[in-house]
């Protein structure tokens, strides 16, 4: 067993319990699985060493042999026959041979991978960095105790966020596979986890696009000397609207609405045209052109593939940060600003033994860095296998949290400014939330700055770019997932496959470019993705670190970086991480948000059919473990022992020989 891998030998037999040698591939003998499974612990040689020994992952000596295949992929007892020597040698220690196992080395060699290291960071910062660090990150700290906030953000960011963070960037660069057939190589029965995040992708695509629709109009709106949201003499004002930095002494009254709220609601939106999500109204076709133009720019930013996407993130992950450092500078330098840093990072530490403060704190890191969506898993999966992802967890997760809570300097210092001019204080500024924090208070403050024109400009292109990278990694996340599980359908019809789910995303995005569409995207927000993508997330660290393995999976990490994630890592992942999750999940469910939105309270009946909209997709879960126990054979206790061992092997790349660790 310590014949070289390069040696050549024309015939060999193959003993009762032992490996069989053929053609330089090295087959798993059924028989000899407990010998083999001992030697967990031993590693490869350096790449200069192929010559001599080697040892595979996973217990399989790196010895030359094969059991033959009859042609059908079944292994034989018989003698085994080596023919000539070929020219590429090949390890493999699959339990299944010939058809399945070419494809599985011919989709693994033909697998793209990033043109470059910094092309994956920054699509995975672009992805991690949206519009929520700008309007959720600072509302919520405000809200939650200022810098108090800190405290437990902190807290979870280190136990619960980057934890899962690099668990799924490990998965996917280890695995090579998108969210859905990775799960044969982990833990079967859980396959339907990856079905699941389709259909919660497909439904943030369907809404968050919507968002950045309004901002593409406020950007087209702000190509004028005078920004439409500054005076009240528009065709869509009423008589309510009071505009109080004009040179008019002017008073604010309980009645009195801004230009900018009025734009907004009357102009962009025209929700007074709907009377809620029982009459959306009619399509407003100056959006749907808006979101026409944006899905057709992410269509030729993704339909090659990440060295497309690769390339185009160069320009939307980096644009934000030069903008938002501008409109700090900016910021500081406008009167009040110091009013609103102060009530942005005065701490209240009584917030801290409340627990929704915790809730917050946790929800907030976890949707910012976004495990759980199948866009971690698809962005690895086109890593080179010995990329240090350790690291890029590390300072990927860094520079979100960051980015997070500059940004809150970036809104403060303009809603100081907000409230000095309207001589309140900034909680009454401050009361807007989501959305209207950026389209209503932000862009007023903005229209009264000097060269408001060009401020506006550049604002609202930063919004665009923020949602543009994410929106390439969540649709990104559905491309890699579904090509890698029906390759021979869709490999080499990727750009046809890209078309055809944009134009269903295109599609199911109607309902929220009505009059009344900001009522759908505010039921979508809250319901089809909050408690769907918190029990994904869940199922899948209970599966890898309970079912898989955590020493399984260690050993995988170690495969690929050299060493092992030490005991802070395992516990998290064993223990901590999943508690988190399931501390977020409970609190949600336990106490549903109560809906809002302007002047509009949801009825009863929204909040069961938004439960509904969530079960959707976390509904294939339970349905595929039935499916897959059923057409299983064998017994209870072997079809589930066999639905959670993992049928398919994980190819390694070992200098230039594929190897499989099962």
């Amino acid at each position: 067993e310590t014949e070289p891998l390069t040696s050549k030998k024309d015939v060999s037999d193959c003993n009762e319990g032992e490996d069989c040698k053929e053609n330089r591939l090295l087959v798993r003998n059924p028989k000899s699985a407990l010998r083999l499974v001992e030697d967990g612990n031993k590693v490869h040689p350096s790449q200069g060493d192929k010559g001599e020994a080697a040892q595979i992952s996973n217990s399989y000596s790196g010895v030359q042999s094969s059991v033959p295949c009859n042609g059908m992929g079944e292994v034989e007892d018989a003698q085994c026959t080596a023919p000539a020597a070929t020219t590429t040698t090949t390890t493999t220690t699959s339990t299944t041979c010939g058809a399945e196992g070419q494809q599985q080395l011919m989709e693994l060699e033909d697998r793209e991978t990033w043109s470059k290291k910094i092309d994956f960071l920054l699509s995975v910062i672009g992805y991690a960095v949206d519009l929520g660090n700008v309007w959720r990150f600072p509302y919520i700290c405000y809200q939650n105790g200022g810098g108090a906030f800190l405290i437990p953000y902190t807290i979870m960011a280190i136990f619960g966020g980057i934890p899962l963070f690099y668990m799924e960037l490990a998965l996917g660069q280890y695995h090579r596979n998108g969210c859905i057939s990775i799960w044969r190589k982990i833990c079967p029965i859980f396959k339907g986890i990856g079905f699941a995040i389709c259909i919660i992708d497909l439904y943030i695509a369907s809404y968050y696009n919507t968002i950045m629709a309004w901002a593409f109009y406020y950007l087209v709106s702000s190509f004028t000397a005078e920004l439409p949201w500054t005076s009240c003499t528009n065709p869509w004002n009423t008589g309510n609207c009071t505009n109080y930095f004009s040179k008019d002494n002017v008073s604010w009254s309980l009645h009195s609405i801004s230009p900018a709220e009025e734009f907004y609601t009357r102009q962009v939106l025209q929700v007074h045209r709907s009377h809620g999500l029982d009459d959306l109204g009619g399509i407003s076709w100056q959006l749907t052109l808006c979101l026409l133009l944006i899905f057709t720019i992410v269509y030729f930013s993704i339909w090659k593939g990440v060295k497309t996407s690769g390339k185009v993130v160069w320009v939307t992950a980096t644009f934000p940060y030069i903008i938002l450092f501008i409109l700090l500078v900016r910021g500081a330098t406008l009167p009040g600003a110091w009013r609103g840093v102060l009530y942005y990072l005065k701490p209240d530490w009584q917030k801290l033994l409340a627990t929704e403060v915790w809730v917050d704190a946790a929800a907030q890191i976890f949707f910012s860095l976004g495990p759980g969506f199948g866009v971690l898993l698809a962005y690895a999966s086109y890593n080179k296998f010995h990329n240090n992802c350790y690291q890029d967890a590390l300072v990927t997760s860094t520079v979100n949290c960051g980015t997070s809570f500059v940004s809150g300097f970036v809104i403060f210092t303009v809603l100081g400014y907000m409230a000095e001019m309207r001589n309140e204080d900034v909680s009454e500024v401050a009361k807007d939330t989501g959305p209207s924090l950026l389209f209503i208070t932000y862009a007023e403050a903005i229209a009264n700055m000097p060269a408001s024109t060009f401020f506006a400009i550049i604002f609202f292109l930063m919004l665009l770019t923020l949602g543009l990278d994410s929106t390439f990694a969540g649709l990104e996340g559905v491309i890699t997932g579904v090509l890698d599980e029906f390759p021979h359908v869709w490999s080499k019809r990727r750009e046809l496959f890209v078309l055809g789910l944009i134009s269903i995303c295109f599609l199911g995005s109607l309902a929220t470019l009505t009059f009344g569409g900001a009522y759908v995207v505010k039921l979508f927000e809250e319901y089809a993705t909050g408690p769907a993508v918190l029990t994904v997330v869940f199922l899948e660290a209970v599966a890898v670190a309970w079912f898989y393995g955590i020493t399984q999976f260690c050993n995988d990490v170690k495969e690929m970086l050299g060493f092992a994630p030490g005991w802070y890592w395992r516990v998290c992942w064993v223990a901590i991480s999943p508690i988190f999750l399931l501390f977020v999940t409970c609190s949600f469910l336990s106490n549903p948000p109560e809906l809002r939105l302007f002047d509009y309270d949801y009825p009863y009946w929204t909040t069961v059919v938004g439960y509904c909209i969530g079960t959707s997709s976390v509904v294939c879960i339970p349905i595929y473990m039935v499916y897959r126990l059923i057409i299983t054979p064998g017994t209870l206790k072997e079809r589930i022992l066999k639905s959670i061992t993992p049928e398919t092997a994980t190819e390694i790349p070992f200098g230039d020989i594929r190897m499989n660790a099962v």
